[in-house]
């Protein structure tokens, strides 16, 4: 796989790191991009130019890329990028990095954006998954399809523990994906049971949430908001 990414700050140098290790081809563009920053990731191949410039875009070979990353610092730079890149270039799949939440509601398919990385709500989906039990916790949002990852740890008081999982009937568009069961992995089958303190991984949606939250942790509670 070929991936551009925009932005050779610490957040663009650390993804080219991990796709590299994973072998797959790397292009780094930046403007300030300077001897030094070079070095850290000798592998990738380099652009010293501006993102947002089409002839830079052109020179990159974006039109034979399959993924773009735009990883820059700055939220209306990677609207830019992803916008040249699906529109200019017809790039499969396009990756933007949200700096600021207040300006996430405008990483969507109309500047270009195929999946919006915000890592503030990343950052506190980590906080509340560490310390909340019987809370559903929201991962991650695909903007493509409408759907949401959204994890909770099963509370011992649930009317599910102890239920085989082919016997749950969960809300519509709903599917549960993985248990975390003493730190270890399942893939979970419909004759395995929920256990109390599970942390349970789902796909869902957002209209469906709320209803999964209620089914597997009855109760009253404040309802957060699950946007930042």
């Amino acid at each position: 796989m070929r991936v551009v990414i925009a932005g050779a700050g610490s957040v663009g140098r650390s993804i080219a790191k991990e796709l590299l290790y994973n072998t797959h081809t790397v292009l780094l563009i930046d403007k300030a991009a300077d001897e030094h920053a070079i070095r850290r990731v000798p592998d990738a191949n380099w652009l010293v130019a501006d993102a947002c410039e089409i002839d830079a875009l052109n020179e990159a070979g974006l039109a034979d890329c399959d993924v773009v990353v735009a990883a820059t610092g700055d939220d209306k730079v990677n609207l830019v990028v992803s916008l040249l890149a699906k529109t200019e270039f017809g790039v499969p799949r396009t990756v933007a990095r949200v700096n600021n939440p207040k300006n996430e509601w405008m990483f969507d398919e109309a500047w270009g954006v195929d999946v919006a990385v915000s890592t503030p709500r990343l950052m506190t989906a980590l906080v509340e998954e560490a310390v909340t039990v019987g809370d559903l916790v929201r991962i991650f949002e695909f903007r493509k399809g409408n759907a949401t990852m959204v994890e909770m740890t099963l509370p011992a008081d649930s009317p599910y523990v102890g239920s085989r999982v082919g016997d749950v009937e969960f809300p519509a568009d709903t599917v549960l994906v993985g248990v975390i069961r003493d730190q270890i992995p399942i893939a979970p089958s419909s004759d395995d049971s929920l256990e109390a303190h599970d942390e349970l991984l789902f796909l869902t949606t957002p209209d469906s949430e709320d209803d999964l939250e209620s089914m597997l942790s009855p109760g009253q509670r404040i309802k957060r908001p699950r946007e930042l």
